[in-house]
């Protein structure tokens, strides 16, 4: 068996030459400190591994040693391992090979949340609160979220059979269906029309259209343009552009949404140490203009959210109501390494606005320092955190397929063509709705996803948690406060306009 290399030996030949002959003495230099630095390290690292009472992976202490490093810089630059890595793209992308469920553990059980409009999921007539007890015959009982997100994966074109109980039965049904690859929507409303599609129009009578936006993919700004086109068909007057909970994306994405809005003008601009400073302008053609529109944003909107309604802000296109946005102002570069097969996502400079203001909220800034988007006066609206809860429950059963499509069961669809592939060099990954469905109400030291942005997905409660008539009286009841402050605003711009 062939004897691995001593771990010094590795990290010389990674990190240069250290095999010197012994130092001539002179004063020290900064070259000097940094070899010195570097041997250190090296040693460190092989008594480890040589002395340590029990033996230790090699990677895993390289793994460490790098998370360390980034440990000491900011939350949003991190090491990406290679298990992590086709996650982390298909965060970027919104897109992933399966089947399109959002799925949750409750009581032990794994349920179906919703199935993704116009999935292999949906075809194949799956529905909210479907119990699945079986994936290719294997029971789920013993599962954790994370394995069964494995198990529904994988490649476009093969088939996986599931065996479920629909709500309110109790007979068992085998579904085979082909996996895809699911794209997820980004560009939602506020209701459902009865073919599941999304109704674009809030409110009819005054025609005003609302479009939320989750997170900043590569297509984002396709769909927003599909659905503002919608709404011109319908002759909207006015529109409310929803970012409350977006975390960001790409920032080629928010500089094309931003572009649908405005055709001259500054968008966004980023500086850093080593990077001359760079400035993205909008462009003419295409723009949607000459109507009213606000932004709806909250403490978790960030990043690429906040690129948008800052830039619509300056440019005085839009009124911002809510609360002030989480203030990420920082770009991410993502550098490949090991020839592709693990990542360095390294913060590299800082946005600014189109009047040149800082948005990044550094760990030092304080409420009074000029960071994040802040609501126009007089149109700040702070939530509770339980009317933030409310919020995001109300949202996810909105976002909820009702059992009422017309599903042809056991359907099988054929495979898309693949997605395109290299992430955006200036990305941080979107929250990914794949395959799972989980939730933490957020305070300011919520946990972060990788990324380090606050998570904002939909509650883990199972969907059938509630029955459609149950869940139909709570939306009723429960009063979104900002969105109507948000139609006031417009209906007053509008009725100004006449």
């Amino acid at each position: 068996m062939a004897r691995r290399a001593p771990l010094w030996l590795v990290l010389i030949v990674l990190g240069g030459s250290l095999a010197a002959a012994a130092p001539v003495e002179k004063s020290p230099s900064p070259k000097d400190d940094y070899y010195e630095l570097y041997k250190t390290l090296v040693d460190t690292m092989d008594q480890v591994e040589r002395n340590y009472v029990k033996e230790v992976d090699r990677r895993e202490l390289f793994e460490a040693a790098i998370r360390g490093v980034l440990g000491r810089l900011d939350p949003y630059s991190s090491y990406i391992p290679p298990k992590e890595l086709s996650h982390f793209r298909a965060a970027v992308e919104s897109e992933f090979g399966g089947i399109g469920i959002q799925i949750a553990v409750d009581g032990g059980q794994l349920k179906v949340l919703s199935p993704l409009v116009g999935t292999p999921a949906y075809h194949a007539g799956l529905l909210a609160g479907d119990r699945i007890i079986e994936i290719d015959g294997k029971n789920t009982e013993s599962l954790t979220l994370d394995e069964a997100v494995a198990q529904l994966k994988g490649k476009e074109g093969s088939k996986v059979t599931l065996t479920v109980i629909h709500p309110g039965k109790s007979r068992k049904e085998k579904v085979t269906i082909v996996r895809e690859r699911i794209h997820v929507e980004t560009v939602m409303g506020d209701r459902r029309k009865a073919d599941d599609a999304w109704d674009f129009m809030l409110d009819p009578k005054e025609k005003i259209g609302y479009l939320r936006v989750s997170a900043f993919s590569r297509d984002t700004a396709a769909e927003l343009r599909s659905a503002l086109e919608e709404l011109q068909a319908e002759k909207f007057r006015g529109l409310i552009l929803d970012l409350r909970f977006n975390p960001g994306g790409l920032l080629s994405s928010a500089i094309d949404v931003s572009n649908l809005f405005i055709s001259r003008g500054r968008i966004v601009s980023t500086k850093g140490r080593n990077t001359p400073e760079k400035v993205w302008n909008a462009h003419k053609g295409g723009a949607f203009e000459g109507f009213p529109m606000v932004v709806l944003v909250n403490r978790y909107s960030a990043s690429a959210s906040e690129i948008v309604a800052a830039c619509l802000q300056d440019h005085r296109r839009a009124v911002i109501v809510g609360d002030r946005t989480w203030g990420k102002g920082s770009v991410q570069n993502v550098i490949e390494l090991e020839n592709g097969h693990s990542a360095l996502k390294l913060t590299t400079a800082s946005y600014r606005r189109p009047s040149g203001k800082n948005i990044h909220r550094f760990e030092d800034s304080k409420e009074t320092d000029e960071w994040g988007v802040k609501p126009d006066k007089g149109f700040e609206l702070k939530l509770s955190d339980r009317d933030m809860v409310a919020l995001l429950e109300d949202r996810r059963q909105r976002d909820i397929v009702r059992p009422n499509h017309a599903a042809q069961p056991n359907a099988v669809a054929a495979a898309e063509e693949p997605a395109e592939d290299a992430a955006d060099s200036r990305a941080e990954p979107a929250p990914s709705k794949d395959e799972t469905s989980t939730t933490k109400p957020h305070g300011s030291d919520t946990p972060k996803d990788q990324s380090g942005l606050p998570r904002s997905e939909p509650s883990q409660k199972a969907a059938d948690s509630k029955n459609p008539s149950q869940a139909e009286a709570a939306n009723t009841a429960f009063q979104d406060r900002q969105l109507q402050m948000a139609v006031q605003c417009l209906s007053g711009e509008l009725a100004r306009a006449k």
